[in-house]
């Protein structure tokens, strides 16, 4: 316990933090039949999560460095489990999203800080064995979340998938202090104040944008006034960054093909295997009528394979370059996500497996050589930024996923609906089909209507999938297209280079 209690204490709370970006997705449609949440709203209890995770990381890695990795993560874990608790008793869909943007304040504390954790207490071929457990676990927690929220949603209730953070987030805390040992980067590093209000409000922003699109249009005069301040916003902060002496983020670092292509690749992956889920489990449970552990088990192949593929992978793949199993995790999951467009109006959940075994097999493949590949792309000294730049663009990319997923849905669903008799509106059709109340909607139309109101509405499910799922597996391929042209062989893996303080000068290699 001693030698691996480190690698325990960090992905018990990576795993927790992780989980909870998609645990919600399955408890979705009781989650807003007994909040009275439209669709936007589902959409933001999703995405506060994921937003505050993404735009607060490297700003909590910064402040990391200088108080202390072990005292930011030990305090991140108690205000993740605090803010669940918060989600559990929530009464209205505000408090709720408010509850979830906490936990992301937390999560981004705690996970902000586990790469840089692990380099401290672990070297030469036990940090390669670390980084691969937590690679493993950090790719299958996302996957796990509907199973685990479909269990406890059906059995106990919604509020369960938040309350059992709370004995975890407390377990974790005792484990962090007892078994981790506190390091430190650049303890007179100064903050990013700016910086890190600039990149929260322009991912915000942006996000927004995508979500306000959906219900409002795109020419909408909001929505373009959202995209326009997300651009003004990103331009603050990249001007920041290019003039403050000590930036969240150094820039220059984007030189590097091979860091650019990882920090793309990490946000078109985890939009490409994870954005379509919420989706998925909506259409299991509103339109074919699973309850919430079916739903649940249904998408689970894709974390079986994960777990199948990363274990194969790290046995028969040792010594190969992280940008191969990266660029072709990245492709499986496309391809996965290609062959889902198969869903039509008749289909029941057998027609996920073919391509959730794929994808299952890419993010086994892609996931655990992410962190591997990004601190290789960088001197060591940088170790730490580039960790927590992962970290932030792979959230960020489920974030916008969400959003933009939710924009194609809505776009397909309606106009698939228009010309569908005893709908009324297709726009609010869609709005209130994407929010789980397909049986609503049936319910409200004539008797002698209802069944070709049905069929009408799975119709509209399958075309706003496909939609959603042609996006995917594009995406995905050039991820791995994209990793495989950039990325250049490192010489040496991540797992065999000292990640050195920031204070410590090392030599600058040539940029790729």
């Amino acid at each position: 316990m001693r030698k691996w209690g480190p690698l325990f204490a960090v992905c018990l709370g990576s795993f927790m933090l992780l989980v909870d970006v998609t645990i919600v997705i399955v408890a979705m449609p009781d989650m807003g039949a007994d909040l009275g949440s439209s669709y936007t709203g589902l959409q933001w209890v999703l995405d506060a999560y994921s937003l505050a995770l993404a735009a607060l990381m490297l700003g909590a890695g910064s402040l990391a460095d200088r108080v202390g990795r072990r005292r930011v993560y030990g305090g991140g874990t108690v205000l993740f489990t605090v803010a669940s608790l918060l989600c559990a008793l929530a009464s209205d869909t505000a408090t709720l999203i408010a509850a979830r943007a906490l936990q992301g304040v937390g999560g981004a504390a705690m996970f902000a800080t586990t790469i840089a954790l692990l380099g401290h207490a672990y070297q030469g071929r036990d940090r390669g064995v670390a980084f691969g457990v937590w690679g493993s676990v950090s790719g299958a927690a996302a996957a796990v979340g509907p199973i685990l929220g479909g269990l406890l949603t059906q059995h106990l209730g919604w509020e369960a998938i938040f309350l059992i953070n709370v004995p975890i987030g407390v377990l974790t805390v005792l484990l962090s202090w007892s078994v981790l040992t506190e390091s430190h980067g650049n303890r007179s590093a100064r903050s990013d104040p700016f910086g890190m209000a600039t990149f929260t409000l322009g991912a915000a922003l942006l996000t927004y944008g995508f979500i306000r699109a959906g219900a409002d249009g795109w020419a909408d005069r909001g929505t373009l006034a959202v995209f326009v301040g997300a651009v003004l916003a990103f331009g603050l902060f990249v001007a920041a960054e290019i003039r403050v002496a000590e930036p969240m983020i150094d820039l220059a670092l984007f030189r590097r093909a091979s860091f650019g292509g990882i920090m793309a690749a990490g946000l078109l992956i985890q939009f490409a295997a994870f954005a379509a889920f919420p989706q998925m489990s909506v259409w299991l449970q509103s339109v074919l009528g699973y309850s919430p552990v079916e739903a649940g088990l249904a998408l689970l192949p894709l974390a079986a394979m994960s777990f199948v593929a990363s274990a194969l992978a790290g046995r028969f793949l040792h010594g190969v370059r992280p940008k191969w199993p990266l660029g072709m995790g990245a492709v499986f999951i496309g391809a996965g996500s290609l062959s889902m467009t198969l869903v039509g109006a008749g289909s029941d959940a057998t027609a996920l497996l073919p391509g959730l075994i794929l994808a299952g097999v890419g993010v086994g493949l892609a996931m655990p050589q992410m962190a591997g590949a990004a601190l290789a792309s960088v001197p060591p000294a940088r170790a730490g930024m580039a960790g927590g730049a992962l970290n932030t663009f792979r959230q960020l990319g489920f974030a916008l996923g969400i959003a933009v997923v939710g924009v194609l849905f809505r776009d397909g669903a309606a106009h698939s609906l228009r010309d569908a008799e005893s709908i009324g509106d297709p726009h609010a059709a869609a709005e209130a089909l994407g929010g789980g109340r397909a049986s609503g909607i049936t319910a409200a139309a004539p008797a002698d209507a209802r069944e070709s109101v049905l069929d009408a509405l799975r119709a509209a499910f399958a075309a706003g999938l496909d939609r959603t799922f042609v996006v995917c597996g594009v995406l995905g391929i050039a991820a791995g297209v994209l990793v495989l042209l950039t990325v250049r062989d490192a010489p040496a893996p991540a797992a065999e280079r000292p990640i050195r303080p920031e204070s410590e000068p090392v030599p600058e290699p040539a940029a790729s």
